[in-house]
């Protein structure tokens, strides 16, 4: 299935030079007057090397189908991951070099769909926003209104994200998974 560069998101598997790859991270990148590129992290599945890689955002991508199944994140112990099939309670354990940084958006309960490709667990598919509480921050500002300024905001899973000055620790967030950035309180 091929889709634009620009769709690729963190946790895709994608054939790229006839071998199946793990998408870690994604940047859209439009430097001045150049045209715009899609800067991806890539992992090989078969011998597990990492590499940079540079897309136009016209290029076509062809997008693996795995075998998705919907599970819960459970909890994180060390580099394993731990997830759970809700239907039949059956467990799986991913590694931390597997997941990229899609482990920076994982909280406890939040469903999620795991990839299989020949009976193995390959990667993740992240939501398009998760929401997210805030650990530490500076202090808000009460007069502060929406404006282009930001501070930053560390949550609770560690992804720190520029948020507004209005913002305060303890609250949640939404925060886009894509680009790691904030949309809105949640």
């Amino acid at each position: 299935m091929a889709i634009p560069a620009t769709q690729m998101r963190p946790g895709m598997i994608i054939k790229h030079n006839d071998q199946l790859h793990l998408v870690f991270k994604v940047e859209h990148r439009t430097p001045g007057n150049l045209r715009a590129f899609i800067q991806a992290k890539l992992r090989n599945l078969k011998s597990g090397a990492m590499f940079e890689h540079r897309f136009r955002s016209a290029d076509a991508i062809d997008r693996v189908v795995v075998d998705e199944v919907l599970m819960e994140f459970l909890y994180a112990d060390g580099d394993d991951y731990y997830f759970m099939n809700p239907t039949d309670y059956e467990q799986t354990v991913l590694k931390g070099s597997t997941l990229g940084d899609a482990v920076e958006y994982l909280t406890p309960n939040l469903q999620i769909h795991v990839s299989y490709y020949d009976g193995q667990a390959v990667g993740i598919e992240l939501p398009g926003t998760v929401e997210l509480t805030v650990v530490e921050t500076e202090p808000g500002l009460k007069s502060a209104t929406a404006s282009s300024v930001t501070k930053p905001a560390k949550t609770e899973t560690g992804l720190v994200v520029q948020v507004p000055p209005f913002i305060n620790e303890g609250e949640k967030i939404k925060v886009d998974t894509s680009e790691g950035a904030y949309l809105s309180r949640a």
